[in-house]
């Protein structure tokens, strides 16, 4: 679902700004998963008072999530109008490289692995970014920046999701990336919400199957893992990213962006070896207030 959103986002990139296309799509996000929320309530007999209670406890640390969640998908929709959609996938993925380092100033060292790791991404991205002149272009430069602001937000939904309900966590995301968004695209976009019509099937997929549907799974599914280790799973979509990018863009990546691709990949899943199973009390069945 995510690596099938870049080729969304390249699209939609060519009709409207970028903030406005984040603002759409997880506006868009957010108003599907609100009533998949009341209905559930209903259907489990959920009292009014502890569904209040669930919804006032994703207040906060939705925000901060989210204002993590809107650097990095804001800096990664810039770039998408100048980076083909395979490119972007791979490049964004070196995040998940990001996850393990920045862990290790929470007390997890890294292992030799993880600087092995980081090394053959470094050289992979290289390869795919810096031309043969030796030049990079501003579009690559910011899918590097979003690598730290995605691994903060990887981790933070790791700190965060196992004792909140896990689908109004994702909306308090939602709600805070596309309000932000709304603001900056009013302030700093030249035509703001324009061109929606002309992008609205891009905005559809990256609004309804990208956010509702796949952002939201990552919040639940990290109830039960340690983030390091969902960061290599999530590592795949770097890989659909450059089949969406050549199956629906005719996009070729050339034979030194797949030998940089191949590099990344590697150091992506070398960086996670040896990494300790997950303690029991993390992966416990934490009751979910309401979601």
């Amino acid at each position: 679902m995510w690596g099938f959103a870049f080729v969304a986002q390249r699209v939609g990139s060519d009709h409207v700004g970028p903030l406005t296309f984040t603002a759409v799509r997880f506006g868009l996000g957010a108003l599907v998963l609100v009533p998949v929320i009341m209905v559930r309530d209903h259907l489990r007999r959920v009292p009014p008072d502890r569904r209040r209670a669930a919804s006032r406890a994703v207040v906060v640390p939705g925000i901060i999530t989210g204002v993590f969640l809107t650097i990095a998908v804001n800096l990664q929709q810039a770039a998408m109008s100048s980076t083909p959609a395979g490119d972007a996938a791979f490049i964004t993925g070196l995040y998940m490289v990001f996850v393990p380092v920045i862990a290790a100033f929470r007390g997890r060292r890294s292992s030799l692995n993880t600087i092995v790791g980081v090394a053959a991404s470094l050289a992979g991205l290289y390869l795919i970014s810096v031309t043969d002149s030796f030049t990079i272009g501003t579009g690559e430069v910011l899918l590097i920046l979003t690598c730290i602001p995605w691994a903060v937000q990887i981790l933070l939904i790791e700190h965060y999701s196992p004792r909140l309900s896990a689908l109004r966590f994702a909306v308090a995301q939602f709600v805070t990336c596309a309000a932000l968004s709304s603001v900056a695209a009013l302030v700093f976009e030249k035509a703001p919400f324009t061109g929606l019509g002309e992008a609205a099937v891009p905005l559809l997929y990256g609004g309804l199957v990208s956010v509702a549907i796949a952002f939201t799974l990552q919040v639940v599914g990290q109830r039960h893992a340690l983030a390091t280790h969902a960061s290599l799973i999530m590592a795949t979509e770097s890989v659909f990213g450059a089949i969406g990018g050549a199956l629906l863009l005719n996009e070729n990546m050339g034979a030194r962006g797949y030998v940089g691709a191949a590099l990344m990949i590697a150091g992506i899943v070398v960086s996670q070896f040896g990494l300790p199973p997950a303690p029991l009390d993390s992966l416990s069945d934490a009751a979910e207030p309401a979601s």
